[in-house]
């Protein structure tokens, strides 16, 4: 996060174990020039930290919160259930289900409580760190077009190299 800017977006996780996977979001919030805070949040070990933190989210100027748990992954779901703000959920892997059981807490959320569900594992918090700055940059034209570079760049790596066989 730059020094002196607010952060517009909240990457919470589960645990500390959690952190090789959420470091995925973080990266992309970088690469794309949007400010974040991190922080350990548990829906389990800490729920009075949790609601503080989800309730106070939108007044600290939180735009969207990434929100990786794993094992029965109640954090984007009790999250979403305490900010009007946008929560996206990422599935961490678990090692007794290899994260499906993470990814149907998280994408079977009733009605009336939105998360939006991302991937399990990597890809999903790369595409949650991306998806934030996407929902920042419908205000803030810097990250729409950092965005739309990202995107650029993605399709010309591959335009320059269709050729799938190694080159030696």
């Amino acid at each position: 996060m730059a020094a002196n800017s607010a952060p517009r977006v909240g990457v919470i996780m589960g645990s500390t174990s959690d952190w090789p996977v959420m470091e995925h979001a973080v990266q992309m919030l970088e690469k794309l020039g949007v400010d974040y805070e991190t922080r350990v949040v548990s829906a389990h070990r800490t729920p009075d930290l949790l609601f503080d933190y989800a309730k106070g989210a939108a007044e600290r100027g939180l735009q969207v919160i990434v929100a990786g748990a794993g094992g029965a992954a109640h954090l984007p779901g009790m999250v979403a259930s305490q900010t009007p703000l946008p929560v996206l959920g990422v599935p961490v892997e678990s090692k007794a289900l290899k994260g499906l059981d993470s990814l149907l807490s998280i994408a079977q959320m009733p009605g009336g409580i939105a998360v939006g569900t991302l991937a399990i594992g990597k890809a999903g918090a790369t595409n949650a760190g991306l998806l934030a700055a996407q929902i920042v940059g419908l205000q803030d034209a810097g990250v729409r077009a950092a965005v739309e570079q990202f995107r650029a760049e993605q399709t010309q790596a591959v335009l320059d190299n269709p050729d799938p066989r190694p080159h030696d």
